[in-house]
């Protein structure tokens, strides 16, 4: 498929209460039915950005995971984000993108945010994944993620990177800058998704969700501080065709993770 109609969904959350957020996102849903392939949410869409998972973090098949499938289902559209999750060992950071037909793809968030102590409560993922969903290749990161030029490099393995994040308004000129630079050294769409708001630490959100092309180039740019949905529609073959016309990516350095 060559065209993908991806939403971005910035919302103000309310901490620590999935409840409360999974009954926002299922009454948004409603105006999209029909009108996207993949909707994004934000990092921890069900708490915020909380380092008290022993408090809300579920389980992989649990609540917000079966509530995802049903609202995937009835909208035909992948929904994506991150949520606490516990796995046999502790606690992880986990991106969940799930797909109309059900099946679960998960990826755990490798850099953890140390300013936050976020090591101190979660595990780190190991593992870097990408996912296909309609004909796309997707790479799946979470906010502190995003400034690891090198794990996040294009190894010709991804046409969109997809990075969910609660990041704050004293650095938004970072969380801007940097999606675009993963844009343009990675000839690839990048669609970055925040929240807006302030959390139950007192941190404020000015979101700055963003879509960018793979010229870097804004294509979804919106007010800060402001809740919006939109959905833009994304070109493979427009990326494709750029690739072939600046093939830069054949000259690339080879890095290999440890």
């Amino acid at each position: 498929m060559n065209e993908l109609r991806v939403t971005l969904m910035q919302a103000n959350l309310i901490w620590q209460n999935p409840i409360a957020n999974r009954d926002y996102f299922t009454n948004a849903f409603k105006s999209l039915v029909g009108k996207t392939d993949l909707i994004i949410l934000p990092e921890m869409f069900t708490t915020g950005f909380s380092m008290q998972p022993e408090w809300h973090a579920e389980s992989f098949d649990g609540e917000t995971v079966q509530w995802l499938k049903q609202q995937a289902s009835a909208l035909n559209a992948a929904i994506c984000g991150s949520m606490a999750t516990q796995i046999d060992t502790g606690f992880v950071n986990r991106f969940i993108l799930v797909p109309p037909e059900g099946e679960v793809n998960h990826y755990d968030k490798h850099h953890l945010f140390r300013m936050s102590q976020e090591p101190e409560k979660y595990q780190a993922g190991t593992e870097r994944k990408t996912f296909v969903y309609k004909g796309w290749r997707i790479l799946p990161q979470v906010c502190y993620d995003l400034r690891f030029p090198v794990f996040m490099r294009n190894r010709n393995d991804y046409d969109l990177a997809i990075v969910v994040a609660n990041w704050p308004e004293p650095r938004r000129m970072a969380w801007r800058t940097l999606l675009q630079a993963r844009a343009i050294e990675n000839l690839s769409y990048v669609v970055g998704v925040n929240r807006v708001g302030q959390d139950g630490l007192g941190l404020n959100y000015t979101g700055d969700s963003l879509a960018v092309n793979f010229k870097g180039e804004l294509l979804v740019d919106h007010a800060p501080s402001t809740p919006f949905i939109e959905t833009i529609t994304l070109s493979l073959e427009a990326l494709n065709q750029f690739k072939a016309q600046f093939p830069a990516w054949r000259d690339a350095d080879a890095f290999e993770l440890k």
